[in-house]
């Protein structure tokens, strides 16, 4: 192995990975480009994108109308400030989106990240609490676990103790328990946990006082922190009811599950008596072609803002017209190709396939989800659903195993592994029923790989 193919080998420069890997480190392959439902690495291998990179490429690469948008896009305008002007790609893309996302989602304020869109929905739903002369609600509760970003504000509502280093530097927000359908607590079932867990939502409120409560915040269908984990529906209708009554605005971060990857536009669209006040929603939004992200409210919220001054927070690129027009486009595909209807019906073929690799494979202890944002757990027993050790780096060697079987994974522990260890099965919305069987049969190979492994090293029956 030459120098080159080292972390550290060079005294300078090279590349991201340069931040997390230790010198000595064997380079990660080298992308050439990208097609499709796959990705192809300088030395010729091709790799099966089955997670659309971290659940975000729904429209698959390279798709031409969406290039096509962007360098006309591009040859005419990239970047003016909308302080200034207004530029018609925003214009058009606030109003596709906000009619696909329907009624009480009336207005779109784009930025560039899903934790920026985060952040900017928090600040926003200040600015209206304060409008409303309710200065003193100022708290944000969030749930256990969960991953709103990774800028410091965003972080203060996940608090991982794997970024323990952080923890002196954010500001600490209250919790309420996520109902797991995996593991619900002894005695309990799905349904009976989900209940608890909204009414631990009442009592925080009740605890912390309603009247310093500004918002709570969740993701619908989970991505880092729950491997498409979802409750039932009371569950939503019943936190919707809590919300309302105390006051409280009501976020859901559908950074991963909007734009139709769960079988509808949103993910909150399956469960209608939940309506959010605010809608957070990035990667799918944009699909990889460009950074884009932003948040949906009411007219009536923004009209109460607008009254008071107005919300100008934002960075540079908010509303950019390169990135409006991207993500215009990658909307118009989504509709005319009705991706979302398809994640339904392929997401449902595909579970009963993962189902059918879960009766092969043990250390498959769970398959979940919803259209096309689908996870498996992996366990060291499906009977007991015990996890493997926690000394054992399950979503490293998963990754570097999938590579060798031609297949790109996502694989997430969080929270030090006390949740479990999952991949997300979440291809791009495009993929093809022959491309999902050709999914299956190299995750079944790279499954079976690691599972003779763990047998050899003792750790599974």
């Amino acid at each position: 192995m030459s120098d080159k193919e080292l972390i550290g080998a060079r005294p300078a420069g090279g590349g991201v990975q340069h931040f997390w890997l230790p010198p000595g480190t064997p380079r990660l392959p080298r992308v050439a480009r990208a097609e499709g439902v796959y990705i192809w690495d300088t030395d010729g291998n091709r790799y099966l994108d089955m997670t659309s990179g971290p659940v975000a490429v729904n429209l698959g690469h390279g798709n031409a109308a969406v290039i096509a948008a962007m360098h006309e896009q591009a040859r005419r305008v990239c970047f003016s400030y909308p302080a200034y002007l207004e530029s018609e790609a925003n214009t058009q893309l606030a109003d596709l989106l906000t009619t696909q996302a329907g009624p009480g989602h009336d207005r779109a304020f784009f930025v560039s990240s899903g934790a920026e869109a985060v952040e900017k929905a928090i600040e926003f739903a200040r600015l209206h609490a304060v409008a409303r002369a309710e200065s003193s609600r100022c708290k944000v509760i969030s749930r256990l676990p969960a991953f709103h970003g990774s800028t410091l504000a965003t972080q203060a509502l996940s608090e991982d103790p794997e970024n323990s280093s952080l923890q002196p530097m954010l500001q600490h927000c209250p919790r309420v328990p996520v109902p797991f359908s995996y593991r619900p607590p002894p005695g309990l079932t799905h349904v009976e946990d989900a209940a608890r867990c909204a009414e631990a939502l009442r009592e925080t409120i009740e605890r912390e006082g309603p009247e310093s409560i500004l918002a709570f915040i969740l993701e619908p269908v989970m991505g880092l922190t729950g491997g498409a984990n979802h409750a039932p529906p009371g569950y939503y209708k019943r936190i919707r009811e809590i919300c309302t009554a105390y006051g409280v605005t009501l976020i859901h971060d559908e950074v991963m599950s909007g734009s139709g990857r769960c079988g509808r536009f949103l993910a909150s669209h399956r469960w209608p008596d939940s309506r959010p006040d605010l809608v957070v929603l990035a990667k799918g939004l944009g699909s990889g072609y460009h950074p884009i992200a932003g948040f949906l409210a009411p007219n009536a919220m923004v009209e109460t803002v607008v009254a008071a001054g107005g919300f100008h927070f934002g960075h540079t690129q908010k509303s950019s017209p390169l990135a409006c027009a991207v993500g215009l486009a990658v909307l118009e595909e989504t509709l005319e190709r009705n991706l979302a209807g398809r994640a339904e019906q392929n997401g449902e073929l595909l579970r009963q396939k993962l189902r059918g690799l879960q009766q092969e494979i043990s250390i498959i202890g769970d398959v979940r989800g919803v259209g096309m944002f689908n996870a498996i757990e992996i366990v060291a027993d499906p009977h007991s659903k015990a996890m493997l050790p926690r000394t054992l780096d399950v979503p490293k060697d998963l990754s570097q195993l999938g590579r060798e079987h031609g297949l790109l994974i996502y694989a997430r522990r969080t929270y030090a592994g006390r949740f479990g260890d999952w991949i997300m099965v979440t291809p791009p919305l495009i993929i093809e029923p022959v491309e999902l069987d050709e999914l299956i049969d190299k995750l079944g190979s790279t499954l079976r790989t690691y599972e003779n492994q763990l047998r050899r090293a003792g750790h599974v029956a």
